[in-house]
């Protein structure tokens, strides 16, 4: 048995020593449960008692070499692979670098940072509220009827009877008046939802800005002074606006509001459709309903509402025909901004 030992041991040490040897491979072969070590552990029973404990010690110590010239070669192969790669890899640091592909602001996006900074500088908080909007946010405490038109399920998005897609910003300002007495000056910026066909000018998903104030002798006035002053620092100094009548539910009087065309001035060009003008918000003085439905005393506050969509401004401010060139994400077009 020693004379198999012996054999063992060097037949294990020359085949480790070999160039790209299997050590894996190897260690089954002689340390696994059915290699060549330990069937001549398991055939130690024949031998007497005197012979198994040097027997037992010679077998260890051919394990133990055996192991450690199988690390040391572990290491070895490693060192080499090692090299090989190094060799391979070689960079060579007088090559021009690539620089990455850097991305910068959507036009959205920085069409809404500039109107938050328009109206932040005139004293205005932002206010953010639920995308997923119970349908009394959206509608009952705006002063919109159960069979108005716009609660019909062909124009928004309902989850259950009770919770929709809010289909404007308009919640948020109910909510914060239910929670915050006067003075409000607040403007809300997010995303809404539409029952739209996808086309040029209409998407199902687009982003509004609304504000609201609300205080004690608030004014059709203040309401003609804070759109002009935002008209032309959006637009230029010599922008003008106008008033024209409409209907909302949640104001009272409504107007819609243009903008002289910046253009050509006024003086009518294919932006503008050759009126001169531009129609870019709704606006009005809140509803005393809706004061009411949300806790405040239409008696002693008044307060205006104003809303717009951030694309028609997109679109006016970098003469875009194409809301769906917004959503496209093409980097040829999103690159010009």
């Amino acid at each position: 048995m020693r004379e198999t030992l012996a054999s063992i041991k060097a037949q294990a040490l020359e085949q480790i020593a070999q160039e790209g040897a299997d050590l894996d491979a190897l260690r089954i072969k002689y340390l696994g449960k059915k290699g060549e070590l330990t069937a001549v552990l398991r055939g130690m029973g024949s031998l007497s008692a005197e012979e198994r404990p040097a027997i037992g010690q010679l077998a260890n110590e051919v394990r133990a070499v055996i192991e450690e010239a199988m690390t040391a070669k572990a290491a070895e192969q490693k060192e080499k692979a090692l090299e090989a790669q190094l060799k391979a890899e070689k960079l060579d640091v007088t090559m021009p670098g690539m620089a990455p592909a850097v991305g910068h602001v959507h036009p959205l996006t920085l069409v809404q940072r500039d109107l938050e900074d328009i109206f932040i500088g005139m004293g205005y908080a932002i206010a953010e509220g639920p995308e997923v909007e119970y349908d009394y946010y959206n509608f009952q405490a705006l002063n919109i009827p159960e069979n108005h038109p716009a609660r019909d399920t062909q124009d928004t998005f309902y989850i259950t009877d009770k919770i929709l897609l809010r289909s404007q910003t308009s919640p948020v300002q109910a909510r914060v008046m239910e929670v915050q007495k006067p003075p409000i000056r607040i403007i809300s910026p997010g995303r809404v939802y539409r029952s739209d066909a996808m086309d040029s000018t209409h998407s199902p998903l687009f982003h509004q800005l609304e504000g609201l104030v609300v205080d004690k002798g608030i004014t059709m006035a203040d309401l003609r002074a804070t759109l002009s002053t935002f008209a032309q620092a959006m637009f230029g100094e010599q922008t003008k606006i106008r008033f024209r009548p409409h209907h909302f539910p949640f104001t009272e009087p409504s107007a819609e509001v243009d903008v002289s065309c910046f253009a050509c001035g006024g003086k009518g060009c294919r932006l503008c459709k050759g009126e001169g003008w531009i129609e870019i918000l709704g606006a009005g003085m809140v509803h005393p309903n809706v004061l009411r439905n949300c806790g405040i005393d239409p008696e002693v506050y008044s307060g205006f509402a104003f809303g717009l969509g951030v694309e028609r401004i997109a679109m006016l401010k970098y003469h875009i025909d194409d809301i769906r060139l917004l959503y496209e994400n093409d980097v040829r077009f999103l690159s010009q901004f």
